[in-house]
């Protein structure tokens, strides 16, 4: 088999900062005194959430010991904190990433079991970013992702009741009945649920019925259950849109960094009117018709298992994960 050499290491968008700014004659404050958990998320390691779990778990030292209570706070620049062995340091930027995960990859950046995870996607990211919630192993689409603790902690809050839009094909032909109780609410496992859209969509020749369906819960397998309430499989399940911020014409496997228009528009509140293709203004764009950070990732890394829907392109740039035309992604 030909060698072929690695590639170069992904170069972030030109206008993220490396280091913060320092004005002269400021004078040296001692940091304050912090949580753990938000520390561990401020400095883009993972979710407070996850944070908690991984402090239970014993994964974390602060100087060189082992932490295992959730209130614990340690300071800045003065307590040396590890997780997993690496040390945990405050990043100097936030990226903030749309991602179109393909079917038949777990949504974490590592699996016991050894099965395909959304950072073979991102090994050659030269800054940590983790997942902001998740999609089942069947489920496609849209999902964010960060090295912004504070930013993923506001996204997944029940209080702010952001909208998730799925595409949901059905194995037959739901009645107007029907779909209005999604709209009424069901009882599921976790709860009772209700969606605050729903409209059947044409989508080709299709044999069975596509659903347009808007969340604001995010239950485990809850769009999935929902359909099932009422008497109907999931034959696919496809994220198309978090608040108003719409995936477009990105393809499985491909990512985007998104601008701070593009963060904004997750937090309106209006059902999206998502579709499988337009333009959006939430990538990053350069002068000349470029989009900076469009990348199509090049599949998982040889040696690992490879999984439907994370596609090798038969048509790639020269350069592996250099950046592509916004017309290609977003049309003319």
């Amino acid at each position: 088999m030909r060698k072929t050499k690695p590639p170069p290491p992904l170069e972030l968008p030109a206008d993220q900062p490396t280091e913060p700014e320092r004005v002269e004659g400021d004078a040296e404050v001692r940091p304050e005194r912090v949580r753990l958990n938000k520390y561990l998320s401020e400095c883009g390691a993972a979710s407070r959430r996850r944070a908690d779990a991984l402090i239970l778990e014993g994964a974390v030292l602060v100087n060189g010991k082992k932490v295992f209570e959730l209130g614990v706070k340690i300071t800045p620049g003065e307590d040396r904190v590890t997780l997993q062995g690496k040390p945990v340091k405050p990043t100097a930027h936030k990226l903030y990433i749309m991602f179109h995960k393909p079917r038949n990859v777990v949504t974490t950046m590592q699996d016991p079991e050894g099965r395909p995870t959304i950072s073979d996607f991102f090994e050659r990211l030269p800054v940590r970013v983790f997942p902001v919630g998740r999609l089942d192993w069947d489920t496609e689409g849209m999902i964010l992702l960060t090295n912004d603790g504070e930013f993923a902690q506001k996204v997944t809050h029940p209080s702010e009741e952001i909208l998730k839009t799925y595409l949901v094909k059905v194995g037959g032909h739901p009645s107007e009945d029907q779909l209005r109780r999604l709209e009424q609410g069901v009882s599921i496992v976790g709860g009772r649920v209700q969606a605050k859209f729903v409209e059947r969509i044409k989508r080709g020749a299709e044999k069975y019925d596509w659903i347009k369906v808007s969340i604001a819960e995010g239950k485990n397998r809850q769009v999935r259950r929902m359909f099932e309430k009422i008497g109907y499989d999931v034959l696919k399940l496809q994220r198309v849109a978090i608040g108003r911020l719409r995936m477009g014409a990105l393809k499985r496997g491909e990512y985007v960094f998104l601008t701070p228009r593009g963060v904004d528009k997750i937090f309106e509140r209006d059902p999206v009117e998502a579709s499988a293709t337009g333009r959006d203004p939430a990538v990053r764009r350069a002068g000349g018709g470029k989009a900076k950070g469009i990348v199509r990732t090049p599949g998982p890394p040889r040696g690992k298992p490879t999984h439907k829907g994370a596609v090798r392109s038969t048509k790639r740039s020269s350069t592996p994960g250099a950046a592509r035309k916004a017309s290609d992604l977003f049309g003319d």
